[in-house]
């Protein structure tokens, strides 16, 4: 067996039918950092009904103050965290055209040149692992690892995201996606 660390920054995690009863639970997890010190992940599929405007103080234009806000994972529920497509804004690249940014001053500058080409997605709170936790769970085969793509980090149906991926790969994942969410209804 190698030790060899591969880096999953830029994947899509799903759960893997193995996560039922944690707040992982078909879940679909962007990961925006990986290294040897951890690793860091936004959770695409699980919008809560607070809107931007309603959480945060702060004079944000309106196609920012009226998105949803994603819960982004058990950690830190307060922490602020964004993707965005906007070029000129891009310092962490997630992958591709792709930024990850943290700060209000940056998501007020983003909101304020938005076109209907730039996408944003706001996030409280963030999936965090600790040094080898991720690589352990892989190792169990608790996630599916997936390519992330724009259109995936934006999907328009978050709610489905997990069975829409979950079906493109194929019939034995086809069983899971269709499964019932608790299987003693089956």
């Amino acid at each position: 067996m190698s030790n060899t660390f591969v880096s999953l920054k830029g994947k899509l995690l799903l759960d893997g039918g193995k996560l039922c009863g944690s707040f992982f639970h078909r879940t679909v997890v962007l990961i925006c950092q990986h290294d040897a010190e951890g690793a860091f992940g936004l959770v695409l599929n699980r919008h809560s009904e607070t809107n931007v405007g309603d959480a945060l103080v702060a004079n944000l234009p309106s196609p920012i103050r009226d998105q949803k806000i994603y819960v982004g994972g058990p950690v830190q529920p307060a922490a602020l965290s964004f993707l965005h497509t906007h070029s000129g804004f891009v310092e962490e690249n997630v992958f591709g055209q792709l930024g990850l940014g943290h700060s209000i001053d940056e998501l007020v500058e983003i909101g304020e040149s938005l076109s209907p080409e730039v996408h944003i997605r706001i996030f409280a709170g963030y999936a965090g692992w600790s040094p080898g936790q991720l690589d352990d769970e892989i190792r169990r085969e608790a996630w599916l690892i997936h390519p992330a793509s724009i259109e995936l980090a934006f999907f328009s149906q978050p709610d489905e995201l997990w069975k829409v991926i979950l079906r493109q790969k194929g019939w034995p994942y086809q069983l899971l996606a269709d499964a019932p969410e608790d299987l003693s209804w089956n």
